[in-house]
């Protein structure tokens, strides 16, 4: 089993930054995909960004693509999601996925991850 804990969300004008934080626990990530994904009121979960532990590529969605930074720190079991020059667009609830397989790809697809955060809260005024 995997917990994991998002942290870092709250309120912040259009322009300005924040950084989400993910913990893992329960288990050492050494292989596998993590994935932040986000949801607003009234619309579909949407994917944003994906790392992989070993190698630390990256994959994101073209709306967030120069914004967001996505990093990890393997010894914390931790990853980031660096967002700056925020709109009120990317306001939203955003999920920690982890997919914990071998052969685990860069995907934007929420089945492909095993396990998932409580969220965190981003609203980015005008």
């Amino acid at each position: 089993q995997v917990q994991l804990v998002e942290s870092g969300g709250g309120l912040v004008q259009a322009g300005g930054s924040l950084r989400l934080s993910c913990a893992a626990s329960g288990r050492t990530l050494r292989s596998g995909t993590m994935g932040w994904f986000r949801q607003a009121p009234g619309k579909e979960r949407e994917f944003v960004a994906a790392i992989r532990w070993s190698g630390g590529s990256t994959y994101y969605a073209d709306s967030v693509k120069g914004r967001f930074t996505m990093s990890s720190d393997n010894a914390k079991n931790t990853v980031y999601l660096q967002m700056n020059s925020l709109k009120p667009e990317d306001t939203a609830v955003y999920y920690c996925a982890a997919d914990v397989s071998r052969f685990a790809v860069l995907t934007a697809t929420p089945t492909a991850y095993d396990y998932w955060g409580q969220g965190t809260q981003v609203t980015v005024s005008s």
